[in-house]
């Protein structure tokens, strides 16, 4: 018969005379609560079903996950034939996740629970290229701004969502060092920073792998077995998951489409510099400036600047020239991604950006596209759609990168014991060699706890 919280914990005074959970235990703490996290078994007989533990062991750890509030078995399921079994669900709001996203305009952070759900998010707009000291300042005070807010509940980690690539050391389990992502990144510890403001283990991500993983979970890719994402921007990038697995190969370096090289009449160049939004925009202001575009040449004779976005709505409102621009953008992103299609056979293929997503004309070209160059097998029943998450995706996906991150098994088993992340021997050693170094810089602050 199922041991309801209340009664485990009444019975956690009887462990005395014997040895409380020692290390040894780690394992199976571990394989239990992400059973249950993971929603696999949300009973003790489906636990005990699932792990292939006794019923004394899955008794015994449960209680500890409850002491350390990691599950809750305060609700009934329903009732089968006999006594409503006690559900065993994961705490999600036991600790909480801040999250960002730097795009190359656009500054957005937010905070979530354990379960990667958001929970408040803010954007602004901001510069990429402004130096890094000053938009980490920016994101601390967002950040502190936003635990302000949620100042009752432990913070377990942050995740960033970044515009390049993340080199993925096979060996960290959590980012230990700021990666050269961009220009200028090296000189300055970004990662290190945050650690030292907030106590808490940092991811990152690109933007594309953290925008897939929210599409992935909370968008048009539920439920979905194989999905593609594609984001259209300044850089052109795609995403991969599988059984709801990202797929990051050897060095997180996956999806760099915007580098497969593609041609146009006599121009050959990269699929960025010739179907990104800067090429949009440099198309649109040639088109104004040789009247081939008469709603782009009267937004210059206004004095508005020609940006992609400028292209996209004169597209929408029947501009030839903006139509062919767009036209000619999708054409060229639907030849490369149908070519990975028919390698991968998505059931899914998930268009974002702010221009694939605000106009039918570049969708529509790279529909045609894609569907003209698979084959048969593979377009049958493939769908190709505009994500609708928007700014949000990638917030969640660096909500979902945290979560699975805290709890993947090789992580949790080192601080599940002590019911912290930050209690991990890893972070530990990484927050001493912070202070080891400003106290070599001569800088007075020192990161909590120390």
């Amino acid at each position: 018969m199922a041991t309801t919280a209340s009664a485990a914990n009444d019975a956690a005074p009887r462990r005395k005379g014997r040895p409380r959970v020692t290390e040894t235990a780690a394992p199976s703490l571990v394989e239990i609560l992400n059973l249950v996290r993971t929603e696999q078994a949300t009973t003790r007989q489906e636990i005990e079903r699932q792990s292939e533990l006794g019923r004394a062991v899955v008794a015994d750890r449960l209680g500890t996950l409850g002491e350390l509030g990691l599950i809750d078995e305060s609700e009934l399921g329903a009732a089968s034939g006999g006594r409503a079994p006690r559900l065993v669900r994961f705490a999600a709001d036991r600790g909480r996740i801040l999250v960002a996203t730097l795009d190359q305009t656009a500054l957005g952070v937010g905070i979530a629970d354990l379960g990667g759900s958001l929970l408040m998010e803010h954007h602004e707009a901001t510069e990429l290229s402004q130096p890094v000291s000053a938009l980490a300042d920016r994101l601390v005070t967002l950040f502190r701004w936003i635990l302000e807010r949620h100042s009752d509940i432990q913070l377990y980690g942050i995740s960033i969502s970044v515009p390049g690539a993340v080199s993925d050391g096979a060996e960290t389990l959590f980012q230990r060092a700021t990666p050269g992502v961009l220009p200028g990144w090296e000189s300055f510890p970004l990662v290190e920073t945050l650690v030292g403001a907030f106590d808490a283990p940092v991811w990152l991500r690109s933007s594309v792998e953290t925008m897939t993983m929210g599409e992935l979970h909370a968008g048009a890719g539920r439920n979905q077995r194989t999905m593609m994402f594609v984001k259209v921007g300044k850089r052109i990038g795609a995403g991969l998951a599988s059984d709801g697995i990202l797929f990051r190969g050897a060095q997180g370096a996956v999806g760099l489409i915007g580098s497969v090289p593609v041609t146009v009449g006599d121009r050959t160049g990269t699929l960025e510099a010739m179907a990104g939004s800067d090429h949009i925009a440099q198309d649109g202001r040639l088109a104004a400036e040789n009247g081939t575009s008469p709603i782009l040449a009267e937004l210059v004779r206004r004095g508005t600047e020609i940006t992609a976005l400028e292209v996209a709505q004169a597209a929408q409102m029947g501009d030839a020239a903006a139509i062919d621009i767009l036209a000619q953008s999708g054409r060229l992103i639907g030849q490369v991604v149908a070519t990975l299609a028919n390698m991968l056979n998505p059931a899914l293929i998930v268009l974002s950006g702010s221009i694939a997503q605000t106009n039918d004309i570049l969708l529509a070209s790279a529909r045609e596209a894609i569907y003209g160059a698979c084959h048969p097998l593979v377009s049958r029943d493939m769908q190709i759609i505009r994500s609708q998450m928007g700014s949000s995706s990638g917030l969640v996906g660096a909500a979902i990168v945290a979560s699975e991150g805290l709890f993947a098994p090789p992580m949790l088993k080192d601080w599940i014991m002590a019911g912290q992340p930050q209690a991990h021997p890893l972070f530990q050693e990484m927050k001493k060699e912070i202070a080891r170094r400003k106290v070599i810089k001569g800088d007075m602050v020192r990161p909590p706890d120390m």
